[in-house]
């Protein structure tokens, strides 16, 4: 988080006390930081600007910098969140001062964050010392981070009335194929983090999606990952993005479901994954070497994502939805993640600037929050140029590149990659853990 926080406005952060040592299967404790909170100001629907500052009893007062991340929010409906979580996590107050509204996590994030920090250590102490087993402890670990990022983005949560401010934690990535398995681990973390602002990741596979209904009809906000496309039905220019057609219909039958007369507080994001599209087409596209395939690097994914945003125009529009929506129902917002450019010969604000509109969110990493700071453009650009998208997506097509074999291996190597880093952080806390035992005989 560092490289975020050292280019923005400073604020001293004031580090939230420890919760004391608990089972990860009781109910969550209270938590009631010392870390400084600051007032957000939003008036109505019309989002005018923003003043972001620390209070006057606890900070300085003075109104922190106006960014490029506001306008995102105030002049476009997009909102801008933060892909990293890590200790202290007061190290996001400077960051929501400068317009970040929400944070997204993953085993990846946790992995590099207690794996490359000392901030875990006296916890983990505390855990093993109390019996505590590696993936007990890490889910202890886990939680307490979320709980802590929740509570600065409470203010958010509040002032939107539900819409924003959320911080999301992922159901272990080893459920990724268990649909029941997942709905049970879905049931506990949205028990334990106890938090109104806790999205729940839930990974968009085929045995996933029953899951997200299920969850969803039990009241509990969700963040759909790992959106990748697969196939594309064209019929009077009307597209269907099969799987996530698939998740839009889950969580309407999950508020059909729910029996709920409010349904204002159930809300949920589909998360796509920009980036790792292009990096894996682009090299199909290279492999071809013609000068038609070569012309069509870089422009996949945000086609793609074009294309997701027409679907999600259709389905939440229409006398099903109004249903829902009289009851308070909230849309499910598209997100944009893996929207750091990892191909050098792109602008670094690519999957920031061609994917802005409204009730989108956009989750950045460091380089891709601070490279649109810098120098981003704020302009309506997820709706525009459709036609343009619709041409590339068929021209891939023509050139052989088959979408549901393009989804099914990113869907595959994202799965794969959590479970690793997963894995991975398992072994080093269960390495650690026994050199803690070992040194207190």
């Amino acid at each position: 988080m560092t490289g975020a926080v050292s280019k923005l406005a400073a604020a001293r952060p004031v580090a939230a006390p420890p919760l004391p040592p608990a089972s990860v299967r009781s109910p969550a404790l209270a938590f009631a930081p010392s870390a400084r909170r600051f007032r957000v100001s939003i008036a109505g629907r019309a989002r005018s600007p923003i003043i972001a500052m620390a209070s006057a009893k606890e900070g300085n007062g003075a109104p922190t910098k106006r960014t490029s991340l506001h306008d995102l929010y105030d002049l476009q409906g997009l909102s801008p969140w933060y892909d990293n979580l890590c200790r202290p996590v007061t190290d996001l107050l400077p960051l929501i001062a400068s317009g970040v509204r929400g944070v997204t996590s993953n085993p990846t994030i946790f992995q590099k964050a207690i794996s490359s920090s000392s901030a875990y250590d006296d916890q983990f102490k505390q855990l093993i010392s109390a019996g505590k087993d590696a993936e007990s402890a890490y889910w202890e670990l886990v939680i307490k981070d979320i709980q802590d990022a929740c509570k600065l983005f409470e203010p958010i949560y509040n002032e939107t009335d539900g819409a924003d401010g959320y911080v999301s934690v992922e159901v272990s990535p080893r459920l990724a194929n268990d649909t029941q398995g997942t709905v049970e681990a879905a049931k506990w973390l949205h028990k334990v983090v106890n938090r109104p602002n806790v999205y729940i990741k839930i990974p968009a596979t085929a045995e996933c999606v029953p899951s997200i209904r299920e969850v969803i009809s039990n009241g509990i906000s969700v963040n759909v990952t790992n959106l990748i496309v697969s196939s594309l039905l064209s019929l009077q220019l009307i597209f269907s993005i099969a799987r996530y057609e698939a998740v839009i219909d889950a969580y309407l039958d999950g508020l059909e479901a729910s029996g709920l007369s409010d349904l204002s507080r159930v809300t949920s994001v589909a998360s796509f994954f920009v980036s790792r599209v292009d990096s894996l087409i682009d090299k199909m596209l290279e492999k071809i070497g013609t000068p038609e395939a070569l012309a069509l690097r870089g422009k996949a994914a945000v086609a793609q994502a074009k294309l997701a945003n027409q679907l999600y125009q259709k389905k939440f529009s229409g006398p099903r939805w109004e249903a829902l929506a009289k009851k308070g129902a909230k849309k499910q917002r598209l997100l944009w993640a893996s929207t750091g450019v990892k191909n050098p010969a792109y602008p670094d604000t690519l999957y920031v600037d061609s994917l802005i509109g409204p009730d989108t969110v956009n989750t950045m990493p460091d380089q891709a929050l601070q490279a649109f700071i810098d120098h981003g453009t704020v302009s309506r650009t997820v709706d525009a140029n459709v036609s343009e998208a619709e041409g590339v997506y068929s021209a891939l097509e023509k050139l052989g590149i088959n979408w549901d074999e393009v989804g099914k291996q990113l869907e595959l190597e994202g799965v794969d990659s959590f479970k690793k880093s997963f894995d991975s952080l398992l072994v080093s806390l269960q390495e650690k853990g026994n050199s803690l035992k070992t040194a207190s005989v």
